[in-house]
């Protein structure tokens, strides 16, 4: 090894030992040399390395992490390891991307047998490219809003006289229609 330190953090869960690597990463420059899954109890070991002061920080937030949504079983710092460890550590066991980085969207499609046809993955990556094509322009039926603009609903009419040019609507003062006079001159009578 030629890194200073190994730090391990030890969860119940594949969740929890996820939130501590990503904490684990973010909060310090090290290396994530990926996980591995113990053998009963649902336990995960996730296998960080980098200097001694990255790896301490990076143990203690990837443990406060994923105490959050999990429990840590335990959590260690190994500075300077033994070369000894590398078999150990570096098993077959251990699962990590050995490529750097996310793999890019041309190359989903472009490697052979990446994805097998006919699977109910190559159903989805077929889906998945019909979303990403751009929208066929449709025709657009064109709405005259105008002759809409001009016509006033029921709740803007007065509901008392009915007239349009009624600037009176449904909740005001009786005494604001055009019409009050005549109608109330009617019901007097």
């Amino acid at each position: 090894m030629v890194r200073n330190a190994l730090g391990l953090i030890e969860t119940v869960g594949l969740v929890a030992a996820v939130e501590a690597a990503d904490a684990a990463v973010k909060a310090a420059n090290i290396k994530l040399i990926g996980y591995e899954l113990t053998r009963g109890g649902g336990m995960v070991t996730v296998k960080l390395l980098g200097d001694v002061g990255a790896i301490k920080a990076a143990v203690e937030a990837g443990k406060i992490a994923a105490q959050k949504v999990g429990t840590v079983w335990a959590t260690h710092v190994i500075p300077r390891p033994h070369q000894e460890l590398d078999g150990i550590v570096g098993s077959s066991e251990t699962i990590g991307r050995e490529t750097g980085g996310w793999p890019e969207k041309s190359d989903v499609g472009a490697r052979p047998g990446l994805v097998a046809e006919g699977s109910e993955l190559a159903a989805s990556v077929v889906a998945l490219e019909e979303w990403e094509r751009p929208l066929e322009s449709k025709q657009v039926t064109e709405i005259d809003l105008s002759a809409t603009a001009t016509e006033k609903r029921s709740a803007d009419i007065c509901n008392l006289c009915g007239d349009p040019a009624c600037t009176r609507k449904k909740g005001d003062p009786k005494a604001t229609c055009l019409h009050y006079e005549k109608t109330n001159k009617q019901e007097d009578e």
